[in-house]
């Protein structure tokens, strides 16, 4: 039996929106094995200067990224989909060791499988330093973004 991912392709803006939604609250949970389990077996990506294949090494990264970029919040927004296809916009704040608050502003390109697994990712992303009151990013840590918090294009970004 086929590990599932819905909603499935082929997307309507409504299912692409779900996967889009499901995507940032996975990763906003900061579990590395959670968020791998969304991937196919062999999945390629490609994240800023890194290329990456399969869940394994996935996980790797995420387990290094995360441990890296603390107080991570992520707010992903639909850009764009076809049928299994979709395009996203996101901004995420962290705080480094040293103390200095960062956003990075990226886009990404999502491939899937007729599972709903992602089998291809896409990254390009480009961090600000900023200032703590520069924040924009406040909910609890330790749950998903409120549904009422304002997403990227309500917050200006």
């Amino acid at each position: 039996m086929s590990l599932t991912r819905p909603p499935l392709p082929p997307f309507t803006l409504e299912s692409a929106i779900q996967k889009v939604r499901a995507a940032e609250d996975a990763w906003n949970s900061t579990d590395a094995q959670r968020v791998a389990l969304a991937y196919t077996e062999n999945s390629r990506w490609r994240n800023r200067d890194r290329f990456i294949t399969g869940r394994a090494e996935i996980v790797a990264f995420l387990t290094e990224k995360w441990a890296r970029e603390q107080h991570y919040r992520l707010i992903k927004e639909l850009w764009a989909y076809s049928e299994n296809r979709i395009a996203v916009r996101f901004a995420y704040e962290w705080q480094g060791a040293a103390g200095q608050w960062f956003r990075a502003y990226g886009n990404e390109n999502w491939q899937f499988d007729a599972n709903g697994l992602m089998e291809t990712r896409h990254a390009s992303i480009n961090d600000l330093p900023i200032t703590e009151a520069e924040r924009k990013f406040h909910w609890d840590r330790h749950a998903p973004r409120p549904i009422d918090h304002p997403g990227l294009t309500a917050l200006g970004l």
